[in-house]
């Protein structure tokens, strides 16, 4: 392989090529104060299909977390796909780094689209951003998918003996914005069900100085804000229905924290799936069925709640 070819850069050209011919194209928004959103959208809106969101999780970007799903998505929604802030061609000069701003960010640029209501699903961190949104925007989410995202998550599980994986805030900042092959192939080793038994240094290389080698220092920001203080006292009750999509054999966020929210926002209103043979990475490890899963709650459930709802009015 020549010094000057990078395999990672290309398979964003892939992707990029990908989104474009499934129908959506690339678009910039600029919300001023030195924040800049960038976000696949519909080349045509279509007014009488339902609007979904696709939040990306840390790691790569949205393309390469939500390529496979795209195609399927399109066909039922008006699917937007944004980088959140410090991902992708998304940044803002502004301080602010909690999940609240980037949700906010995101419902600007679907306000700039003229999108008034939506669903919003989350991957991971992702997940956290649609939550944020659904308890900030009661009135403009309709529903919420939270894929293996550990909302729940108090500052205090660190402490806990065997609970997370890592002990501190700056391990996993390690590890999640990983800056060498030994510290990419410990990323694969807590996301996947069954990582890769050999990652060539070549590769992992390449991978990190394509996807993690900007705003590293804001993405570990973000990491920082997400866990210091955390508290599921101090989280908003959403209303919306909920579905939450969990790997069984998740190391980065336990299940527990799943049945965790389930409690806390109630019963009646989440829904808990858990997956088996399935890690955090949900979206490579168990893509069907997680595809299945959304589309169900998405499209089925909310047309047979529709349907009792008229009959009852």
């Amino acid at each position: 392989m020549g010094s000057c070819f990078s395999f990672v850069a290309c398979g964003n050209k892939c992707l990029e090529y990908s989104f474009s011919y499934s129908g959506l194209r690339s678009s910039t928004t600029d919300l001023g104060d030195g924040t800049v959103m960038h976000c696949w959208v519909p080349r045509t809106h279509v007014k009488t299909k339902p609007t979904l969101v696709l939040l990306h999780g840390i790691g790569a970007n949205a393309m390469w977390q939500w390529n496979r799903f795209i195609d399927r998505f399109i066909t039922r929604f008006n699917v937007y796909v944004p980088d959140l802030l410090f991902f992708g061609d998304s940044s803002t000069t502004r301080s602010e780094r909690s999940e609240s701003f980037q949700a906010s960010c995101v419902m600007a640029v679907m306000e700039a689209h003229g999108v008034r209501t939506m669903s919003v699903a989350g991957l991971s961190y992702g997940g956290f951003v649609a939550y944020a949104m659904a308890a900030q925007f009661k009135e403009k989410v309709e529903r919420v998918v939270l894929i293996g995202s550990g909302v729940s998550l108090e500052e205090k599980d660190m402490e806990e003996e065997g609970f997370l994986k890592v002990k501190s805030i700056e391990e996993a900042a390690e590890i999640l914005f990983p800056q060498s092959p030994a510290m990419f192939r410990q990323l694969l080793r807590l996301s996947f069900y069954k990582p890769p038994s050999r990652i060539p240094s070549w590769f992992a290389k390449d991978f990190i100085h394509v996807m993690c080698s900007e705003h590293i220092q804001e993405k570990k920001d973000l990491v920082e804000t997400l866990y210091k203080g955390r508290r599921v006292t101090d989280l908003t009750k959403i209303s919306q229905p909920t579905l939450m999509i969990w790997g069984e054999e998740d190391q980065i966020f336990p299940v527990e924290l799943g049945h965790r929210l389930k409690r806390h926002i109630g019963e009646n209103i989440a829904k808990l799936v858990l997956l088996k043979k399935t890690g955090h990475a949900i979206n490579e490890d168990s893509p069907k069925k997680m595809y299945k899963h959304i589309n169900s709650f998405l499209v089925d459930d909310k047309v047979t709640q529709d349907h009792i709802k008229n009959a009852t009015v």
